[in-house]
């Protein structure tokens, strides 16, 4: 049921190991946040409430988008209580365990590290440096240092030490030291990868809304100090994931595959696998694709939105790259004028039902039945050389079982492709072509 796609997730990874080295294929398990299975699971939550929490992160995350690129400060991706994921890792020699938030909208990796100035509430252990023996402070000038933007670092020149600040959209923080150290990913053999010499932060100064359960941020962006950038060549550059509308009411889940292998392949006719191009533009650390029309139905409606173009005094400029692919945002975002045009279409081609307000007043569109069973239109996104048909499940979400509401709203600042839109695809980034590609499938049974 749409009523019960809510798209946090807690990571567990599984991993297949080759004979030697890294491996270059393995899987990540996704948990969501709403499933038995998870540690953060409350039974007492309505669907509803959790309906309602997602469609407000939405919201709030666009906002941190637009906060970031138009701010001279960081202002990275929406953080803390209301983070989109969590992921298991271990880091240090001994290996402790750790909880982070994995977030898109990211790039550097940053714990909580003892000896504390001001760390946040949590729940497990905080990583202490100076019992890894392979922990290793990064100096000022080093390469992976001057990766930072001048206001994101900073120097301890007594020490030699590089440092990092991070400040978010809501106003939680961390800073501390760069380092290098050793992270492990715990495989399903029982043996785990690791990854030496992987750079982090090491945060002794942390507050705000960080949830008790994560010990920080794991950075998943397409900057140069994202996890994902550092292990470029252990996982071949390629890495997708399918997310499945069961995994948040059954012991089902979602999955991340990282390698060679990962990629929907498209050399059968068949296949059904279609491609577009990733938009190369500041800041690195987003997946920018560019989205041109909409159909609804036979109707196709021309995209009207503008990108972002900090290079160009922060105006907004038809240019490519007009739409930021997220797996941390539940709703799609539209830009407001273009969404007028796209929902009117929708709201003449809905059957079996009138128009009626949402009753938490979240979403614009929603549509409620009698006793006959509710018409919806076919929506077709149309992005550069890649046309992808959504499925009701995609578009619109079950509020009750005679009310749907359209599961996209317009915005005015950064437009967003969101995680209900990319439900049952495998949606593939291959970070060496520069492309993204969609192949429909049923996510729950290809774990």
């Amino acid at each position: 049921m749409a009523t019960q796609i809510l798209l946090c997730f807690f990571l567990f990874f599984s991993v297949t190991l080759s004979s030697s080295g890294h491996p270059k294929n393995f899987s990540v398990e996704l948990i969501h946040r709403d499933s038995p299975l998870s540690p953060i699971y409350n039974p007492q939550i309505t669907v509803t409430d959790r309906l309602n929490a997602a469609f407000l992160r939405s919201v709030s995350r666009s906002r941190r988008f637009n906060h970031q690129l138009s701010q001279t400060d960081l202002q990275s991706g929406l953080i803390g209580a209301d983070g989109e994921f969590f992921m298991s890792i271990t880091i240090g020699t001994p290996p402790i365990k750790v909880f982070a938030i994995a977030d898109t909208g990211s790039d550097l990796t940053w714990v909580q590290c003892k000896p504390c100035q001001q760390c946040y509430k949590e729940n497990g252990p905080i990583f202490d440096k100076k019992k890894s023996s392979t922990y290793k402070s990064e100096p000022c000038d080093s390469r992976n240092c001057q990766a930072l933007s001048s206001t994101e670092r900073g120097c301890d020149e007594s020490n030699n030490i590089c440092k990092y600040r991070y400040s978010y959209g809501d106003q939680s923080f961390s800073k501390g030291d760069v380092a290098t150290e050793t992270v492990s990913i715990d495989s399903a053999s029982g043996s785990p990868v690791s990854f030496p010499g992987t750079v982090f932060g090491c945060g002794y100064n942390n507050g705000g809304t960080f949830d008790e359960t994560g010990s920080g941020i794991i950075g998943l962006g397409g900057g140069h100090l994202s996890l994902i950038s550092q292990l470029g060549s252990s996982i071949s550059k390629k890495f997708s994931y399918c997310l499945s509308h069961k995994s948040a009411t059954t012991n089902g889940t979602s999955v991340i595959n990282l390698g060679t292998n990962s990629i929907p392949s498209s050399l059968s006719k068949d296949s059904g696998v279609v491609s577009t191009p990733l938009v190369d533009k500041e800041p690195l650390t987003y997946y920018y694709l560019t989205l041109e029309a909409i159909s609804v139905g036979k109707k196709k409606i021309p995209y009207t939105g503008s990108s972002y173009n900090p290079n160009d005094d922060g105006i907004l400029s038809e240019t490519s790259g007009n739409i930021i692919i997220d797996s941390g945002t539940t709703l799609t975002l539209l830009e407001a004028g273009f969404f007028d045009k796209f929902s009117s279409a929708v709201e003449e081609s809905v059957t079996g039902a009138k128009r009626v307000s949402d009753p938490q007043g979240l979403l614009s569109h929603c549509f409620k039945s009698g006793s006959a069973e509710i018409g919806l239109p076919e929506i077709t996104v149309h992005f550069t050389g890649a046309d992808v048909r959504l499925s009701p499940i995609n578009a619109f979400v079950k509020l009750s079982e005679d009310m749907v509401c359209l599961s996209m709203v317009p915005t005015t600042e950064v437009a967003i492709y969101g995680n209900f839109a990319q439900m049952d695809f495998l949606v593939g980034y291959d970070l060496e072509t520069r492309t993204v590609s969609f192949q429909h499938m049923d996510c729950s049974a290809n774990l």
